[in-house]
């Protein structure tokens, strides 16, 4: 009997960005979730005509960074603990679209999402992924990164786990097996996040979890509606050499 061909990837998720810090990223593929909302927002802008988004760990970190453009060539955006920035753009899409992103470079700092972007900078390659781009994302991975491990790396929230980035990622795992069928080498996360997006719909699920109920409450519920879409951007969010995310 001839021997089974090996699949061509292992496919793993981690479900805090802090859990980073326990694996070798080299050579590894990372696909970075907050879909509530920082990931979803930069897949937004950068679908609706954003030169770049740069995703700075703090606020001052993006001051700083707007220091170096040209006035009027840039938007700074973001949150810390829920609560925009004073003077910076609403970090949430439906909102950052509407103040208005074409042609412009956005600096974006946020609580959890753009330190889990920060932190997965040594992987070979990272990208932007949300529920809006999960199947480009996952057919860009695919056809380009044939033989790599794929690492789905959660933001979670200040240390803690969140349902809505677990249940993201098991979307692009269901999209992953989906392509590659059910002898892909997912790890026991990556299957434990696929039966929690299979248990429910999107939207109900994401406006359920503790994230989704506090936006809910600040009447941000459209907001919420909006990340919960499906693979309806076919954009391709990258982070290049430059730490900026860029569409391929």
């Amino acid at each position: 009997m001839a021997a089974a061909v090996p699949l061509p990837h292992r496919v793993h998720v981690l479900g805090r960005k802090e859990d980073l810090d326990t694996v070798r990223l080299r050579g590894k593929v990372a696909l970075v979730l907050d879909v509530l909302f920082a990931t979803s927002t930069i897949v937004a802008a950068v679908a609706h005509g954003a030169i770049a988004v740069i995703p700075a760990p703090d606020e001052a970190a993006a001051r700083a960074e707007g220091a170096r453009h040209a006035p009027g060539s840039f938007v700074l955006a973001g949150e810390l603990y829920a609560e925009t920035l004073p003077g910076f753009a609403p970090p949430t899409p439906l909102a950052l679209l509407e103040h208005g992103v074409a042609a412009r470079t956005v600096i974006y700092s946020t609580t959890n999402g753009t330190i889990a972007l920060n932190g997965a900078a040594g992987a070979e390659d990272v990208y932007a992924a949300a529920l809006l781009n999960g199947r480009a994302v996952v057919e860009h991975v695919l056809a380009t990164h044939r033989d790599r491990t794929i690492l789905i790396v959660c933001a979670g929230s200040m240390g803690n786990f969140n349902l809505e980035d677990f249940y993201g990622a098991g979307y692009l795992v269901d999209l992953i097996a989906e392509r590659l069928g059910e002898r892909t080498d997912f790890s026991d996360a990556a299957r434990a996040a696929r039966a929690l997006y299979r248990s429910g719909e999107p939207f109900a699920t994401l406006r359920d979890c503790r994230v989704g109920r506090m936006m809910a409450a600040r009447g941000l519920e459209r907001e919420i509606e909006y990340a919960a879409q499906r693979s309806t951007l076919a954009v391709v969010p990258r982070l290049d050499g430059a730490r900026r995310i860029v569409a391929l």
